[in-house]
């Protein structure tokens, strides 16, 4: 079964024909060239694949994307606010190595302590905020250049030193 990494959403239709401006976080001006398929969060880890007819870059951050069977404005209003998502082979593809997002699927290190994989990247001004699981419950943990240790790309790894206290309000 693919995993699945969530790379930004649908904030507008663009022109007549049913395009939609696509604003992602994959940290590179991309046209997202050979792409064919894009998923749709249905439900809770419930996906649905929509068909790419065509991609053009727009800026750095943004791609317009024609999907299969979109040809009205109207239909396309329908998308906007949509999250879209990749698979894990798609998202290795596309996603810059230097991008905050690219650390989707990696372990979160506290010192000797596992805190679980990181399933969202939250790009702020001054500051990352990693989403896991701990002990059964979402938590949002800041990364930045103080508590950041080391990030190891090979092992899949964050190293951080977290500020006495941060997890005991997730507990």
């Amino acid at each position: 079964m693919s995993q699945y990494f969530k790379i930004g959403k649908f904030v507008a239709s663009y022109g007549l024909s049913g395009e939609l401006l696509l604003l992602h976080s994959l940290g590179k001006r991309t046209a997202l060239k050979g792409l064919k398929t894009i998923f749709l969060e249905e439900g809770k880890s419930s996906f649905l694949p929509y068909f790419i007819e065509k991609t053009a870059s727009k800026k750095a951050g943004e791609v317009l994307i024609k999907l299969e069977g979109i040809h009205t404005k109207e239909a396309a209003k329908k998308f906007i606010a949509k999250e879209v998502w990749l698979t894990d082979v798609d998202f290795k593809k596309f996603a810059a190595k230097s991008a905050p997002i690219s650390m989707l699927g990696f372990e979160l290190i506290d010192g000797a302590n596992n805190l679980g994989e990181i399933t969202e990247v939250i790009e702020q001004p001054h500051q990352i905020l990693c989403s896991i699981l701990y002990k059964g419950r979402p938590a949002y943990i800041p990364v930045h250049e103080q508590n950041l240790i080391r990030l190891d790309t090979i092992a899949k790894k964050v190293y951080v030193e977290l500020p006495p206290g941060l997890l005991e309000i997730y507990e």
